[in-house]
C-alpha cells in the first residue's frame, strides 16, 4: 500500500498520513453516529464540446482523502473512524481511450484508504452503516459569495441528512495547518520563489507579458511538478500593474516591456492542491530609478512593519493599518504625500493608494475559508476590503501584501474630493500617472512568537539590482 504521492523524482513527497490526520481532526469534532458524506468535484467540458479542461479536485475533498480523479465521493464514519471511498463504475471502452481501469482495490492501496466501492453502491453502503444522521457541506465562501457543492445522490432522502453541522467545523480545521500540511506549504512557497526568480533573470526590455508568464509556468511544472497554478497569472508592466487582477481574458499579459518601466508580476504555483500566492514588483531593466525606489521602499516599509509585528493574539486589522501607516509615512517622507498620517487613514487617503486589504489566509484554495465564520470578528466596515478580521493565531498561513497605486480613476477622485486633495503634493503625484503600481506579497506563518516567512526572492532594491545584473545566488 502506498504512503505517499509525489510528481516524481525531485519532487516533494506527500505523505497519506496528511489525509489521515485531517480525517482524525474532523471525526474528533464530531459524535458517533454521524457520517460525513462529500462529493467531489466533476470534469468540465469547453461548452459543448468533447474537449475538458484540466480536471482539478475540489479543495474539502482534497482535505479529507487527496484523492485526484472526477466523478467521486468520500464517506466518513466518525464512529469507527472508517474511510470509504466511492469511484465511478467506468464502462471497458475507457481503457482504449483513456488508461487502464483501476479496480477498487488498487484505488485502496494509492490513497490508503479503509474501503472502496463504486459510485453506484454509495446508497447500499451507506444504509448498512445504519448512521443516525449523513453531514453533507454546505456553507458561503465569504471570498467569492458562492456556496460549497452540498453532496446529492440518487437516494439520499431515504437518510436523515444534516447539512449545518459540517461547513462551520471542517472550514475553521482547515485554517490551522498540519505540520504535515506546512512541509507542502513551504515546498510549493519554495519552488513558486525559484521561478519568480527565473522571471526576473529573464525580464528586459522589448519580451511580453506573457513570455514572463510562460517562464514561471515552466519552472513550476518541469522543475516542481506543479502542473496547475493557484490562480490566472498576473503580469502587469507599467500601467498595466495598476489594475489589481490584471491577467485576465480582456487584459491577457499580452503589453510588450519598456524601458524604464516597472513590473509587478503576481504569480503561485499549486502542489497536491496546495497554493503558493508571491508577487515580485521590479523594474524591468533592472535599474531602479528615483521614482520607482520611492515607492518601492514606502511597499517594502510596510511589509516589513507587518513582518516585524505580527505574532498571535494581534488583530489582522491591526496589521492592515500598521502597513497603511509605514507605507503613508514613507511616501510623506518622499514629498508625495503631505500632512498628519492619521488623519490621511481617517479621510481614506490609504485607501486611494492601496484600495484592496493588507492579505488572506492561505492553504488549498488561494483565498482560503475561514475568514469570516460566525464565531469569527465581522468584516469592519471601514475596511470593508479585509478577507479576515481574525486574531493571528499560530499554525495559520496568511499573504502579507501591501501595495501602492496610481489608478486613474482613484486618483482623480482624490483630486476632486474636499477631504483628500489637500494630503496630496499634485506636482509630484502628476509625475506618476501612467506608473502602474508597486506590490510585494509574502507567505508566511504565523509561529509560537512571530511569523516564519515561507518566501525566498530577493526584496531591497540593492538585493533586486544586483540579482537581476549578475545572477547572484540569492536562497
Amino acid at each position: 500500500m502506498a504512503t505517499a504521492w509525489s510528481m516524481g523524482p525531485g519532487t516533494l513527497e506527500v505523505p497519506l498520513s496528511l489525509f489521515a490526520k485531517n480525517r482524525q481532526r474532523l471525526a474528533e469534532q464530531l459524535k458517533p453516529g454521524h457520517i460525513v458524506v462529500l462529493q467531489g468535484g466533476d470534469e468540465i467540458s469547453h461548452y459543448d464540446t468533447d474537449v475538458n479542461y484540466v480536471f482539478r479536485q475540489e479543495a474539502y475533498f482534497t482535505w479529507v482523502c487527496g484523492v485526484r480523479e472526477p466523478g467521486c465521493y468520500f464517506a466518513l464514519d466518525v464512529k469507527t473512524k472508517k474511510s470509504y471511498l466511492f469511484v465511478p463504475r467506468l464502462p471497458e471502452e475507457y481503457e482504449v481511450w483513456m488508461g487502464k481501469l483501476l479496480s477498487c482495490l488498487e484505488f485502496k492501496n494509492i490513497y490508503g484508504l479503509d474501503e472502496v466501492h463504486y459510485v453506484d453502491q454509495l446508497q447500499e453502503v451507506l444504509t448498512a452503516l445504519k448512521p443516525d444522521t449523513l453531514l453533507t457541506l454546505c456553507g458561503p465562501n465569504t471570498d467569492s459569495g458562492l456556496t460549497a457543492k452540498e453532496a446529492v445522490f440518487e437516494g439520499i432522502n431515504e437518510f436523515n441528512v444534516d447539512n449545518e453541522i459540517l461547513f462551520p467545523i471542517i472550514a475553521e480545521l482547515r485554517v490551522f495547518k498540519t505540520p504535515e500540511e506546512i512541509e507542502v506549504m513551504r515546498y510549493v512557497c519554495k519552488v513558486s520563489s525559484d521561478a519568480h526568480k527565473q522571471v526576473m533573470l529573464y525580464t528586459r526590455p522589448g519580451i511580453m507579458e506573457y513570455q514572463c508568464e510562460a517562464v514561471f509556468l515552466e519552472h513550476c511544472y518541469r522543475v516542481g511538478g506543479c502542473r496547475h497554478v493557484s490562480y490566472t497569472c498576473i503580469c502587469g508592466s507599467g500601467h498595466n500593474a495598476a489594475t489589481l487582477h490584471y491577467g485576465h481574458a480582456a487584459a491577457p499579459n499580452s503589453k510588450q516591456l519598456r524601458d524604464g518601466e516597472m513590473c509587478l508580476f503576481d504569480m503561485g504555483g499549486n502542489y497536491a492542491g496546495y497554493a503558493a500566492d508571491i508577487t515580485c514588483s521590479f523594474p524591468a531593466n533592472g535599474k531602479f530609478t528615483e521614482d520607482q525606489k520611492l515607492i518601492y521602499e514606502a511597499v517594502l516599509a510596510a511589509r516589513d512593519a507587518v513582518i516585524r509585528e505580527a505574532k498571535p493574539g494581534v488583530l489582522w486589522p491591526d496589521m492592515h493599518l500598521t502597513a497603511n501607516r509605514a507605507m503613508l509615512e514613507h511616501l510623506k517622507k518622499g514629498g508625495l504625500l503631505k500632512g498628519d498620517v492619521e488623519s490621511m487613514i481617517e479621510n481614506g487617503v490609504n485607501h486611494i493608494l492601496q484600495p484592496h486589504g493588507l492579505g488572506h489566509l492561505l492553504g488549498l484554495d488561494v483565498h482560503d475559508v475561514g475568514g469570516y465564520l460566525a464565531h469569527c470578528p465581522p468584516r469592519p466596515a471601514s475596511l470593508s476590503r479585509l478577507r479576515t478580521a481574525r486574531a493571528l493565531a499560530p499554525h495559520m498561513l496568511l499573504t502579507v501584501e501591501p501595495g501602492c497605486y496610481f489608478i486613474p480613476r482613484l486618483v482623480d477622485n482624490a483630486k476632486n474630493n474636499p477631504k483628500q486633495r489637500d494630503f496630496f503634493n499634485w506636482d509630484v503625484v502628476d509625475r506618476f500617472r501612467g506608473f502602474g503600481g508597486v506590490r510585494i506579497e509574502d507567505d508566511v506563518l504565523i509561529t509560537d512568537d512571530g511569523v516564519e516567512n515561507l518566501t525566498f526572492v530577493p526584496r531591497t532594491v540593492a538585493e533586486i539590482e544586483d540579482f537581476m545584473a549578475n545572477g547572484a545566488n540569492f536562497k
